[in-house]
């Protein structure tokens, strides 16, 4: 048997690869975050499918529902939201399976920022604007931020921010990156990206706290901090100029 780890995406049903779909319609057994996760991804399971909601359980827990169906020798269609290499908890999991010699695999799945730029109708890299992207999040209950690893060190560097689970810490968001990018910087927050009551608001650094406590949004909203989001005179890419060289268009390769 195998517990296949799978990226249910960032909400909307049918933002599931088609692999992770064929998983859950062949698993006897499905284990799901169900406080994330969508149910009309459960149609998927076969009929008779074991499928339990993780969103009470410890760790413990559900390592024995791993073991109960390892016994059995019942395939697991473990279900996580978004993409699991980021804030899935996925890592401690395979931890005890690997210690516990039960054989895994993970199909990734829509990160949640990926369907709000989608959302946005933005590209979060712009050339000359900005190359890059910070995935972060600010210190919570369930994990704490290693030193090293703050807002205003990211915001040193100006580019594009994607700030995870810290809708609640707005206002400390605001304050630590404000010196860095400015009162004017805008500012976008994406709540539940592909589900129905998805909801945008847009701002700046100086307005989106206001912005916010007019239209409070909870835990699964995402903050985009940066110029791409407002940039519009920027220079095209080398990709598709027409004097640009490459080996497709009869350049080197």
């Amino acid at each position: 048997m195998t517990i296949h780890f799978i990226g249910a995406g960032p909400g909307a049903p049918d933002l599931i690869t088609v692999r992770g779909r064929d998983l859950i319609a062949r698993c006897p057994v499905c284990l799901f975050a169900g406080s994330l996760v969508p149910r009309a991804l459960l149609e998927h399971c076969p009929v008779g499918a074991r499928i339990i909601d993780t969103s009470a359980m410890d760790l413990d827990q559900i390592e024995a529902e791993f073991l109960r169906s390892h016994e059995a020798g019942e395939d697991v269609a473990r279900l996580h939201s978004g993409d699991l290499s980021i804030w899935s908890a996925m890592g401690e999991q395979l931890r005890r399976l690997d210690q516990l010699a039960i054989p895994y695999t993970i199909t990734p799945g829509v990160p949640a920022f990926a369907a709000a730029a989608a959302a946005l109708r933005t590209e979060l890299t712009l050339p000359e604007v900005a190359q890059s992207l910070v995935l972060t999040r600010t210190q919570g209950r369930a994990s704490s931020m290693p030193a090293r690893e703050t807002l205003a060190a990211f915001a040193a560097t100006r580019t594009t921010l994607a700030i995870h689970l810290s809708i609640h810490a707005i206002d400390r968001v605001v304050a630590e990156l404000t010196p860095h990018y400015g009162a004017n910087c805008p500012v976008a927050i994406v709540f539940r990206a592909s589900w129905p009551d998805e909801t945008i608001l847009r701002g700046t650094l100086a307005t989106i706290a206001k912005q916010l406590a007019a239209a409070p949004m909870e835990r699964t909203a995402l903050i985009f901090v940066g110029e791409v989001l407002k940039a519009r005179d920027f220079r095209e890419s080398a990709l598709y100029d027409k004097d640009y060289q490459r080996r497709f268009r009869g350049g080197e390769r």
